[in-house]
């Protein structure tokens, strides 16, 4: 039984550009693309998006994320075991246990940062 190649539906090839993989935007695609901005604003048919007007369950902050700085850490052998005991990600894993002790210091009177500037020292 003869393979036939079915090139027309065939994606495009992958390139790179500004490090992520894309596919080329074919004709029809710069097309499209010249017409939606050659529009006014006026004229874009908006009647299958209502404009949404009740924000009470938006979430503020849900896509944020703060910029991150790499840093050299040194942990004890056997907490670095427990985080990586849980599979990938033990970085962000760390990154999250001290976010929550970060927020919980903060509500914390006791944990709050004192007047005078200086930091209270954790107990061993």
């Amino acid at each position: 039984m003869e393979k036939t190649s079915y090139v027309s539906f065939r994606p495009a090839p992958l390139r790179r550009v500004n490090g992520k993989l894309t596919r080329r935007v074919s004709k029809d695609q710069k097309k499209n693309i010249a017409d939606i901005l050659a529009m006014r604003d006026e004229d874009i048919d908006l009647s299958d998006m209502p404009e949404v007007i009740d924000w009470s369950r938006a979430e503020i902050g849900k896509f944020y994320r703060p910029p991150k700085k790499p840093v050299t850490m040194r942990l004890d052998t056997d907490v670095l075991e427990w985080l990586k005991g849980y599979g990938k990600g033990y970085q962000t894993r760390v990154n999250l246990l001290l976010r929550h002790a970060m927020a919980s210091s903060r509500s914390d009177p006791k944990g709050a940062k004192p007047e005078n500037g200086k930091r209270r020292k954790l107990a061993n």
